[in-house]
């Protein structure tokens, strides 16, 4: 068995160099059929902002500071809209 008093224990406040890390949500929606998409844009934003709140509200880092969700800034129908949704996810440091 493993002589576990010889192990330190590293802080938590020590174990990101840089910022710490986020979750991404994108908001994806079928953007083949016309009509379809905009009437369902409310909706699909509606339950990505839930979803933010939700993990937002019960995840913790190890530093204890709640996790932060960055939502794309419109939902994803299409290789242009995902793009930028990367784009918007790099400069914000998302990891997951």
């Amino acid at each position: 068995m493993a002589n576990v008093n010889r192990i330190k224990n590293i802080g938590s406040e020590r174990r990101y160099a840089d910022d710490l890390p986020k979750i991404g949500i994108r908001p994806t929606i079928d953007g083949r059929h016309r009509g379809v998409r905009e009437s369902l844009e409310d909706q699909t934003m509606n339950m990505a902002k839930a979803a933010a709140k939700l993990i937002t509200d019960n995840l913790r880092h190890t530093t204890g500071e709640p996790v932060e969700c960055i939502i794309a800034d419109t939902t994803i129908g299409g290789v242009a809209e995902a793009a930028q949704c990367q784009a918007k996810f790099s400069k914000e440091n998302v990891a997951v």
